[in-house]
């Protein structure tokens, strides 16, 4: 998805970006700029700088900095195209769409939305007013939701009939709504017998919003004693992923982004639950499993996420699967002590105390994979003891601060009773095994580097060309397949396919931007190999007999490699910059370049690493020519 270059820099001209931004932050006039305090971080003393001229700004505190474009982004937790989008529209610019027939199908998204949005009220008022739906008032009540909390959240009654939303919408009648629509926006379909029938019958309804707060699809909960699985979910279609959407983050952004932490729970009631102990940063998956894509999104809002699972063996296996992406998304992660055989939504009612009790004193990850490993061994034998604290130790070589590593292992030390230089001695064989390094979920095979600005990860089990280096990239140990590599592969194995225009410096590690600029010295393979210094020639001869079928025959991978190998070097100066902005004298020129750079970036990030964009960021690249 995209926007034509051209009508973007026709928005940014006609864009007041100082309009925009006196929105939300009060600025004043000093000279030539405008100043006021910096949206994205508390401080007292106005350190946030506008260049209504260059239609840039720049924060000389958190160093936020960025066009109008960037800075609706970042405010709005909006993406590239909504912001265009909402720019357009204050300067009634109307936009075309880099792919054939985008405008068509953002057209038809507009439709879906209309459609839910109808079928929210539909719902919702049918559960408010409606005889049919007296069973599923009563069992509100019960779980203590009144009617402020039912008009809150919108909740909704599907009544025990085929049709009867499709009918009152005029489905495939003149005048009504289309039934490809209604099909569409997974309210219906068409059956067996060729008849129009609801997707939801008999249950209580959770309307979904994106967070702009946009309906996107619904929840269904059967009542008890009715017929079905507990919850029946939309599927996915054009504008509802189950990966990627949160139940509950359109109430709960702003409160996320005051506090710096989000709530992660497992269900609709859990989040209605926190709201009504007083805690409204919470948010739920529906209906799915925590994925990469959710925690992405989160990571826009909070630097910190407290894992609310139910307290059961499910719900804490679920929680250790963030071990992959803690570091990788630079993130803070903690586990609350929930009791065992509660879940939040009930805890909310029978003790709310408590559950805000268990959010406060959050257990640390790490902490609570130790405590866990730790609770399940026998530390009444030395046997027991000692295989507790190498368990334990394992765990321990995943974190990538040396300190905080050896910290943690005296603790575990002591409570097993095991030397602690035997401990040392685990946590270093596992970080040169590469055990702790993070893999990315299976079935997530679009590789994406964290908002973070860290790498993308990848899983060999699943086919995927891409894996991050962890805690365990050393100038010695290079991570073993990230995207480095992987265009390093590409030139020893498939030279014409790398874009002439990559360089070596746009390798970060010294060992690979090594490998490439003697595949541009040596005149063949052969001579490398003959007269290239040993680390080099091992590293080419492990890249020869490498084989990496998907990487050889996909174009597409090959392009995304390059494209994120670019993103990673633009990353790099970017932060380059910034430390010049923090050292020096910021002019006109620098703060243009930063700007350029983070929309180049924020559009290869937006477009899924598209080629085209890839080579726009390129551009902005190339060593600037000084003779």
């Amino acid at each position: 998805m995209g926007i034509h270059d051209e009508d973007v820099a026709r928005v940014r001209e006609a864009t007041d970006i100082v309009a925009v931004i006196s929105e939300y932050v009060q600025l004043k006039r000093v000279g030539r700029r405008w100043q006021g305090l910096c949206p994205f971080h508390a401080e007292k003393t106005p350190s946030f700088s506008v260049n209504a001229e260059m239609g840039v700004y720049h924060c000389f505190g958190c160093k936020a900095s960025g066009d109008a474009i960037t800075f609706v982004r970042e405010v709005e937790h909006a993406d590239f195209v909504e912001a265009v989008e909402r720019l357009a529209g204050r300067s009634g610019i109307t936009l075309r769409y880099t792919a054939p027939g985008e405008g068509a199908d953002r057209q038809k998204r507009g439709k879906l939305t209309e459609a839910l949005e109808q079928a929210v009220e539909w719902y919702h008022q049918r559960l408010l007013t409606s005889p049919d739906a007296g069973q599923a008032r009563g069992y509100l009540r019960h779980r203590g939701y009144d009617g402020d909390i039912v008009r809150q959240y919108k909740l909704g009654w599907a009544p025990d009939d085929w049709d009867a939303l499709a009918a009152d919408l005029g489905v495939d009648k003149d005048g009504g709504m289309p039934v490809q629509v209604f099909s569409d926006a997974g309210l219906g379909f068409r059956n067996k017998g060729r008849r129009i029938q609801d997707s939801f019958r008999a249950r209580l309804l959770f309307p979904i919003f994106d967070p702009s707060g946009k309906p996107v699809g619904f929840g269904g909960r059967v009542l008890p004693g009715g017929e079905g699985p507990k919850y029946k979910n939309s599927v996915d279609n054009a504008v509802y992923r189950k990966s990627r959407v949160l139940y509950g983050l359109n109430w709960a952004k702003q409160d996320i982004v005051n506090a710096g932490e989000v709530i992660v729970c497992e269900g609709y009631t859990d989040v209605i639950g926190f709201a009504q102990a007083g805690i409204s940063r919470a948010v739920a998956t529906c209906g799915t499993a925590l994925t990469e894509d959710h925690v992405r999104v989160l990571r826009r809002f909070a630097p910190r996420i407290v894992l609310a699972f139910d307290a059961d063996s499910a719900g804490q296996t679920a929680a250790e699967r963030f071990s992959q992406w803690e570091h990788a998304f630079e993130l803070e992660v903690a586990v609350a002590d929930l009791p065992t055989g509660a879940d939040p939504g009930d805890l909310a009612q029978s003790d709310p105390e408590r559950l805000a009790g268990a959010v406060g004193s959050a257990v640390d990850f790490m902490d609570f994979r130790i405590n866990r490993v730790l609770g399940e061994a026998d530390l009444s034998t030395v046997k027991g003891q000692v295989r507790a604290g190498e368990r334990a130790a394992r765990l321990v070589s995943e974190h990538p601060n040396p300190e905080i590593r050896d910290k943690y292992l005296v603790e575990v030390a002591d409570r097993c009773s095991v030397s602690t230089d035997h401990l040392r001695g685990v946590v270093a064989g596992a970080r040169r095994r590469g055990r702790g390094r993070a893999t990315r979920p299976a079935g997530d095979d679009a590789p994406h580097p964290a908002d973070a600005g860290s790498q993308p990860s990848g899983d060999r089990g699943d086919h995927s060309v891409y894996e991050g280096s962890g805690a365990n990239g050393s100038p010695d140990s290079p991570p073993p397949n990230n995207v480095e590599r992987q265009v390093l592969w590409l030139a020893a194995n498939e030279p014409s396919e790398v874009w002439p225009e990559i360089v070596p410096e746009m390798f970060d590690h010294p060992l690979y931007r090594g490998g490439f600029e003697a595949m541009l010295e040596y005149p063949d393979m052969e001579a490398l190999l003959a007269e290239a210094d040993p680390p080099l020639v091992g590293l080419m001869r492990e890249l020869l007999v490498a084989e990496d079928e998907d990487l050889r025959a996909s174009t597409h991978r090959q392009e995304v490699a390059m494209a994120i190998l670019l993103y990673e070097s633009a990353q790099r100066e970017l932060a380059y910059l910034e430390r010049q902005a923090r050292t020096g004298v910021v002019d006109d020129d620098l703060l243009r370049r930063v700007a350029s750079l983070k929309t180049a970036m924020d559009k290869l990030r937006e477009s899924e690493w598209d080629a085209g964009q890839a080579r726009a960021l390129l551009e902005l690249l190339r060593p600037v020519d000084e003779s």
